[in-house]
């Protein structure tokens, strides 16, 4: 029987990539956006920095690349056509809600996906602006496909109320884990705040689709 081969030029290739990739993610933990540098990197991986450039290009393809590896956001563009027919049935009512749970979710429990948040605020660089208009089309993509036509004739702008949602589960998750402190008596914390919040997010889906 042949010996399985445990290395080789493309087993070390990848194992470096992940090991640059993972510790580009702990220099954002530790240090946040300002500490990313290839210096910082290529020393936090204790690698040559010149492998930086021969698998990613430079800082930019490298950074590109973590995005799209850890971002929050768990659709797949080639997933939207199966998604819209399995939301006919409520009318995209399970996925407005399970959508923002995942977000909640993922924000309050990775420090590196609430600095990758914190970083595309404040830092126009463009794998992040990139990342960003990825989500806000393929969720623009499922609103046209389903909520549109649901809300069609209703006095209600589905758009505009899921926006305010959204952006109070990105607040209040950066707020909780950054300043530590309760939000309008809840605290965020505590598993039995952050299921206060979760309730209070499916209630509100609930009250719109009323």
């Amino acid at each position: 029987m042949a010996r399985k081969v445990t290395d080789g030029p493309i087993r070390n290739k990848e194992r470096t990539k992940s090991n640059l990739l993972g510790a580009l993610g702990n220099i954002l933990k530790k240090n946040g956006f300002s500490g990313v540098s290839i210096t910082n990197i290529a020393n936090e991986a204790k690698v040559d920095r010149r492998l930086i450039y021969d698998y990613f290009g430079d800082l930019e393809g490298m950074v590109k690349e973590y995005l799209n590896s850890h971002d929050y956001w768990k659709m797949n563009p080639n997933e939207i056509d199966g998604i819209v027919q399995a939301c006919q049935a409520d009318a995209g009512k399970g996925v407005a809600y399970s959508v923002l749970e995942d977000q909640f979710d993922s924000l309050i429990n990775n420090e590196e996906m609430r600095r990758i948040i914190t970083w595309g605020l404040i830092d126009k660089l463009p794998a992040l602006r990139e990342l960003d208009l990825k989500r806000e089309n393929m969720g623009n993509q499922l609103l046209s496909a389903v909520a549109d036509s649901h809300f069609e004739n209703s006095d209600k702008n589905f758009r505009a109320m899921y926006a305010i949602l959204m952006g109070g589960v990105y607040y209040l998750t950066l707020h909780a884990k950054m300043q530590e402190n309760p939000f309008c008596g809840i605290d965020l914390q505590e598993p039995i705040g952050q299921e206060q919040i979760k309730k209070a997010l499916k209630d509100l889906i609930d009250l719109i689709y009323t």
